[in-house]
């Protein structure tokens, strides 16, 4: 079994550095890819009320024999819950889907800002800890003006900010921003879906340590201190992403890649996406 690292949450929860996730994983596909995660040592799955794959995290989650406390689920509020009772009727469902009695960590997936309402979610989402129903609380695509709000409003500090992060968007100055306030950085998109592994800096990296480049890029992510989720159907790929605590790059070469940044998004921009 491989040991993966764990990263402690302003609220003194851990979660595995590495996980499993299931962006863009077919609803019929996601059991058996969720459950060979599993079988390979993950245990760590992010999944999200919009990706329409909860029950399936679910079932795999329910066939594995593992006991829940073994287990770190992640999964997200979508736009259309926004508010405070409706935030609170969607983890109803989320966790009826996910046949869980609570997640490790509950997001709102993006602040939708034009809309103003990701505050009284937010404050949804602090009783929602309180009961015990998520063990960590936290936000994603959050700009630091977003966070800044929910923090002048209620005082309460995410736990953790999953954003686009990879080598073409490394995010430095948002990475700062969460030291400065204890949030943890979680990096979805970590292989910029593929589009930066044929790069020839990668390629070339890959040669040197004898790695994948899928592998030499999660591997900057981890020693940037980033959370990082890689998705696969694939089992092969599955296992090959989680091999990847036996080497580790040197700083120069963290350097090679950080330089790959261009500022390119794969997604929208949290500024003006309010769908």
């Amino acid at each position: 079994m491989t040991d993966i690292p764990t990263i402690t949450l302003n609220n003194g929860v851990q979660i595995p550095q590495l996980g499993f996730g299931t962006f863009q994983v077919p609803p019929d596909q996601t059991a058996h890819a969720v459950r060979t995660a599993l079988d390979a040592g993950y245990r760590s799955i992010d999944t999200a009320a919009a990706y329409r794959n909860e029950p399936g995290v679910g079932e795999a989650i329910a066939s594995s024999g593992l006991r829940r406390d073994e287990l770190f689920v992640t999964t997200k509020l979508w736009n259309s819950d926004h508010g405070y009772d409706q935030a609170l009727r969607a983890l109803d469902a989320s966790l009826d889907k996910l046949q869980l009695d609570y997640v490790d960590l509950y997001l709102i997936h993006w602040p939708q800002p034009a809309n103003d309402d990701f505050v009284a979610t937010w404050q949804a989402f602090e009783k929602i800890t309180a009961a015990g129903r998520a063990r960590a609380i936290g936000v994603s695509n959050f700009k630091a003006p977003h966070i800044r709000m929910l923090l002048e409003e209620t005082g309460t500090v995410p736990a953790v900010n999953q954003i686009e992060l990879h080598p073409n968007l490394t995010q430095p100055d948002m990475r700062a921003f969460h030291r400065e306030h204890g949030i943890a950085t979680e990096a979805w998109s970590p292989l910029a879906q593929g589009g930066v592994l044929s790069d020839p800096a990668v390629t070339g990296l890959a040669g040197k340590y004898g790695k994948t480049p899928a592998q030499v890029i999660l591997r900057w992510h981890l020693q940037l201190g980033n959370i990082v989720i890689p998705k696969s159907v694939t089992p092969e790929r599955i296992a090959s992403n989680l091999d990847v605590f036996d080497f580790e790059l040197a700083g120069d070469d963290v350097e090679v890649i950080s330089e790959l940044d261009t500022g390119t998004r794969i997604g929208p921009d949290p500024d003006t996406f309010n769908s």
